[in-house]
């Protein structure tokens, strides 16, 4: 039987718009290559297959972040996909002009220190730090960084500052702050540095799930410090004046060898006369030595500060100060004990020489 010409013409419309129908909602919704769903996509239509069920494309293996993470990023309004459910048509995303997902949120930067005191003009990873804290000065911070220093303090402000250069498009070298945040795990020993660490660790990743994307980065605010800079404890329960005692120090924000020259030691309220000595560092754990000085009474339990510029560390009741132990002079020495000075008791005690230990005299003894 002839077919008419309008039946012809009905029948190519039908098709055309089944054509339409299939190019609108059975895409992937993709869009561009970064999944945002702008720009111009030219999209095609194939025949039907209608002999089997349809496949979805396997997902792509995430890749293992620097941090040693392998993270895949699933947005918060795209719903996980169940075994055993039907896979959702998805639309594709609408993209306001002039936007797209190189346009990201700043990463969290480096929280506050405290910041140094950095008495002496000598350039430290502390100071260097605080400089840093300002994302607009990390070429000027990166100059100042020994170029050649394996220190590990030197080396992550370094491999952060040439990041912060890199993720916002001033140059800068991922390749570089990769290679030394890798090397560097487990090696950093700071409370500041380890904070360096962790925020090169954040733009590493950032980098990873957006290599081509700068952002704006901003100082932060937070109110939460990267050091808890404290007077951990001392190394004795008692202690008379002229003893030597351990004063352990933790979370130092400074530079440790600023602290015998420009840091004053106070115990009981009384400033010591001779300055503090460096005992020992280990990262941002610092022991000084100090001399007790002599009190007005005992025994008395004491507090114990440290002082360095605008910091302060304060441990109450530290320790207690008893009264020195009185030593005869010998014979020719005249020399008066110390002040608050008391005789000896119990057991240690002793006679001293030319005097005679109390006993009865005979007209006290008893008559027969």
């Amino acid at each position: 039987m002839a077919v008419s010409l309008g039946m012809r013409i009905s029948g190519l419309l039908v098709a055309g718009a089944v054509a339409v129908a299939v190019a609108a909602f059975g895409g992937d919704g993709s869009g561009g290559p970064d999944g945002g769903g702008g720009g111009s996509s030219i999209v095609t239509t194939g025949p039907t297959v209608t002999d089997g069920p349809r496949t979805a494309p396997p997902s792509p293996t995430p890749r293992q972040s620097p941090a040693g993470e392998a993270t895949g990023t699933v947005g918060p309004d795209v719903p996980r996909h169940r075994p055993g459910a039907a896979t959702p048509r998805r639309s594709s995303p609408t993209t306001s002009p002039g936007h797209s997902s190189s346009l990201l949120l700043s990463p969290g930067w480096l929280p506050p220190g405290p910041a140094s005191p950095n008495a002496d003009p000598t350039p430290d990873p502390a100071g260097v730090y605080d400089q840093l804290r300002d994302p607009g000065r990390c070429r000027a911070a990166r100059t100042v960084v020994p170029a050649a220093s394996a220190d590990p303090e030197w080396r992550v402000l370094r491999a952060l500052a040439t990041a912060c250069l890199a993720v916002q498009g001033r140059g800068g070298g991922w390749a570089t702050a990769a290679d030394d945040y890798g090397a560097l795990a487990g090696k950093v020993g700071t409370c500041k540095g380890r904070a360096a660490y962790a925020v090169l660790g954040g733009l590493l990743e950032l980098h990873r799930l957006h290599p081509h994307a700068t952002v704006r980065l901003k100082a932060s605010s937070s109110s939460a410090p990267a050091c808890a800079y404290r007077i951990a404890g001392v190394d004795t329960e008692v202690a008379q004046p002229g003893d030597t005692v351990g004063i352990e120090l933790h979370g130092t924000c400074f530079d440790p060898a600023e602290l015998p020259r420009f840091a004053s030691v106070s115990i009981g309220g009384r400033a010591l006369p001779v300055p503090p000595v460096l005992r020992s560092v280990s990262g941002d754990e610092v022991v000084l030595s100090a001399v007790v000085p002599v009190l007005a009474s005992y025994p008395a339990s004491v507090d114990v500060v440290v002082r360095y510029g605008s910091t302060e560390a304060r441990l109450k009741d530290a320790f207690t100060v008893v009264a020195p132990t009185v030593t005869v002079p010998s014979p020719g020495q005249s020399s008066p004990p110390p002040e608050g000075a008391r005789p000896p008791a119990g057991p240690g005690s002793r006679t001293p020489e030319r005097v005679f230990p109390l006993r009865p005299l005979p007209a006290h003894l008893p008559r027969p």
